[in-house]
């Protein structure tokens, strides 16, 4: 994994410890930490400022996704095996069982607007984990393979690119809100923070679409990447937003090309 400056790109450390391929990284709530997820069976926290691996947690299979839960004391994982997992930095080889998917896990995200846990896999169910209740998880269902989920930077909105679908969900009740339907296969949609625009990023034509997001009328399309798109995000302004692709590059767009920034 790389750390790179959000405003100009630059390099500023590498993350050495892993050996095998980087399916996911965040950083924690006050980005002194960083989460990775991997290929080689283990998720692992590094110190975001010097770089140095602070806790590696094992795994039988494949990591796919990992994120802080809450603090950036505990860690949620998921994965090929089909579980999702919550561990302790102090406690590594302890982990809970939060829920278990019937395909595997592609993505976990930390909602901390309503402290859930959200959980998507290959198939087509998502899974809502409250970690301050006993009761099983409640479950949202896709109508096609689900490629990728995302959730707006203050955790109320949650979108789903599945197929040839889109669709957003208000994250407070989980009521559909909307439902787009594309002709085009996608692998990621985000929503901005002003809920205004939404990026959809190609599964198979490689393009960047960004759309209007109460009506999906197409109003850009960008390309650039030689390879399937697997995630976006929106600055926290909404200005900008980048593209992560399976070419090894993330690209950064303006949201209104142009436009001074």
């Amino acid at each position: 994994p790389i750390l790179r400056d959000g405003a100009t790109g630059d390099w500023l450390g590498t993350f050495v410890g892993h050996k095998g391929a980087v399916w996911s990284a965040m950083l924690g709530s006050d980005t002194s930490r960083a989460v990775t997820a991997s290929a080689d069976y283990t998720a692992k926290v590094w110190d975001a400022i010097s770089g140095q691996e602070l806790v590696s947690f094992m795994h039988g299979n494949i990591v796919k996704s990992a994120d802080f839960a809450g603090s950036d004391e505990s860690v949620a994982t998921g994965g090929q095996d089909k579980a999702v997992r919550l561990f302790d930095v102090s406690r590594p080889d302890a982990p809970t069982t939060l829920a278990t998917h019937d395909a595997p896990v592609r993505s976990v995200k930390w909602s901390a607007h309503r402290r859930l846990l959200i959980s998507a896999d290959a198939g087509r169910q998502i899974k809502i984990t409250d970690l301050r209740s006993p009761a099983p998880a409640s479950a949202l269902e896709a109508p096609e393979p689900i490629a990728s989920i995302s959730l707006t930077g203050d955790g109320r909105v949650l979108s789903c690119a599945a197929g040839r679908r889109v669709l957003v969900w208000d994250a407070d009740a989980f009521k559909l809100t909307r439902d787009f339907a594309l002709v085009y296969d996608v692998s990621v949609a985000a929503i901005n923070p002003a809920r205004t625009r939404m990026v959809v990023g190609g599964r198979s034509d490689l393009l960047i679409r960004c759309c209007e997001f109460d009506s999906g009328e197409l109003l850009d399309t960008h390309k650039g990447h030689h390879g399937s798109v697997h995630d976006a995000c929106f600055s926290p302004d909404g200005h900008v937003y980048a593209t992560g692709s399976e070419d090894g590059t993330v690209r950064l767009w303006q949201t209104n090309p142009g436009s001074e920034y």
